[in-house]
Parts: C-alpha cells; structure tokens; sequence
C-alpha cells in the first residue's frame, strides 16, 4: 500500500465532493467531509465527541501542558466535549481534508456485544477524554471505501452505516479502545465525569456549584477535581466557564445576537463581566470575535 498515494486520492476525493456536503450528510449524519484551504492562528474551540481523520494538512492541538498533532499519520478521538486550543496547517497547495464521524452509542453497544469476552480484545483503560492515535492501513482502507459509497444514495443507505462500524471498530481495538468503551461503561471513573459534562451541558445556563457536580458524579469533592482534571485537563468551574464563553460564542457569530442578550442566555448576569472574560479567554472583543468565527472552519 502506498500510504502517500492513498492520502493524496483521498484528500482530491473529499475535495470534489465537498460542494455536495450538505447532501451528502442527508445520506449517512454520522459523517462529516472537512475542506480548508487557508491556514488558522492558534485559537480557543470547543469540539463536541468523535473522531476526526485527516489525509491532507494538520492541526495542533494544546490543552495546558499537552500538545498534540493530528495529520495523515494521527487521528484524533474526542469522548467528550471539550475546549482547547487549536491551530490549522493547510494551504491551496497542501489543504485540511479529512472527515469527521461521530460515535453512534448504540451502534457502539452493538459491536462491543459482537466483541464479546475475546481474549484478543483487551483496550486499555481510559485516562483522558482526548488523545492521538496512529491512522492504520486499515483506517484509510475504510476511510477510501465509506467516500466511494457516500457518493451513490443507494449504496449510502444500505452500506454506509457497515462501512461506518468497520472504521469504529478498527479504533475500538486501536491503542485508545479503552476511551471509546468509556462511553458505554457506568462506573469508571471517566464515564461518571462524562455524566457530570452531560450535566453542564445540558444546565450550564444554571448556578452550578463544585459541591453539586461531585454529588453528580456521587466522588468527594478532592476525588471529583482530581478526576475530572485527569480527564478533561482542566478544573470543573474553568470548564463551565470556558463552556458558556463558547456556547455564547455561537450564539453571536451564528445566530447574530447582542453582546447582552448571549451573556445574559448563557448564565452571565453582567454583560460588562461577560465582555471582560471573553476577551480574556478568547483575546479579542465579542464584536471582533463574531466577524471573525463566521469564516472559521470549526474542525
């Protein structure tokens, strides 16, 4: 196999089909085409779960301490929603083209009971909700088959979905399979912090205390911070925090409201306050901010 050659076809693939996206995700949701041409200065985002594959260009990603890359030799899988940092590497020459799957639980339970107790299977346990894993042979196999059936409705409907369980299995036996059974498992201690994120997703408008969300995940206090820090890399109240900023963030840029009226819809009694934090986190003003997300590509 020739990896270059593969990578190159798939990115000129995603390329002739990225005009049609919106059609295309009709056929199969749970998949999303990524184009880009131009490149992106290190930024604030926040990811919702899934697994992201690209073939053509890069991107960095850095949360506190960690950086992390992910390109034609990296995927990036993401348990739970998460901010952090993030900068893009692509050119006209060398562009950002990729695709991006979401997990389907069900589909997931489906395939864990086809596993079943094999004793070849045995993922490693889950540290963090997002990690870079080596893109296989395997990987790009899939990947090159799910393009070719997406472009037919017929062959989407009825293959589709199979080829999308090939590529989710091949990570589920990959070195972070451990993170992707998280998500079905009850009482480890990543899929109880993934609860309290559900939570703050779901509440974040509400006056959400450290006290309440550990009851949430039912840790003490100290065992809640540690845990929810091993897995998202930051601390519960800079979570919340960073999740209203972003949900406002959106709500100017794409749904065109006023600086009062988002802060005032994500939780913020004071519009002055909210401003303040928002060019702290984001290093520039709201206004600025919205002219400039509305051509972000938001991979």
């Amino acid at each position: 196999m020739n990896r270059e050659a593969v990578c190159l076809s798939l990115a000129e693939k995603i390329k002739s089909l990225i005009s049609k996206e919106d059609e295309l995700r009709e056929r199969l949701p749970a998949v999303r085409l990524l184009y880009d041409t131009q490149p992106w200065p290190r930024m604030p985002v926040m990811y919702q779960p899934g697994i992201i594959f690209l073939f053509s260009g890069h991107k960095i990603g850095y949360i506190n301490a960690r950086t992390f890359r992910y390109d034609a030799t990296e995927y990036l899988l993401l348990t739970v929603p998460l901010p952090f940092e993030c900068e893009t590497v692509a050119t006209p020459d060398v562009p950002l083209a990729g695709m991006r799957l979401d997990v389907d639980i069900l589909q997931l339970q489906e395939l864990l009971m086809d596993i079943g107790e094999d004793a070849l299977f045995h993922p490693a346990k889950a540290e963090s909700g997002i990690n870079s894993s080596p893109l296989t042979e395997e990987i790009l196999c899939a990947a090159e088959r799910l393009l070719d059936v997406i472009e037919r409705p017929l062959d989407a409907r009825i293959l589709g979905k199979q080829v999308v369980r090939e590529l989710l299995y091949h990570v589920l036996i990959g070195p972070q399979g451990g993170a992707l059974m998280a998500l079905v498992s009850r009482q480890t201690h990543f899929s109880l912090i993934s609860r309290v994120l559900k939570r703050i997703e779901s509440h974040y408008t509400e006056s959400l205390s450290v006290d309440q969300l550990a009851a949430e995940a039912n840790m003490s206090v100290s065992a809640f911070h540690h845990n929810f820090k091993s897995v998202t890399s930051t601390s519960p109240l800079q979570y919340l925090k960073s999740y209203r900023l972003h949900k406002a963030r959106l709500l100017m840029a794409h749904d065109g409201l006023n600086v009062s009226t988002a802060a005032m819809r994500v939780g913020y009694e004071s519009a002055s306050q909210f401003s303040r934090e928002f060019k702290r986190y984001f290093g520039t003003t709201p206004g600025e901010d919205a002219a400039r997300i509305r051509g972000f590509p938001g991979v």
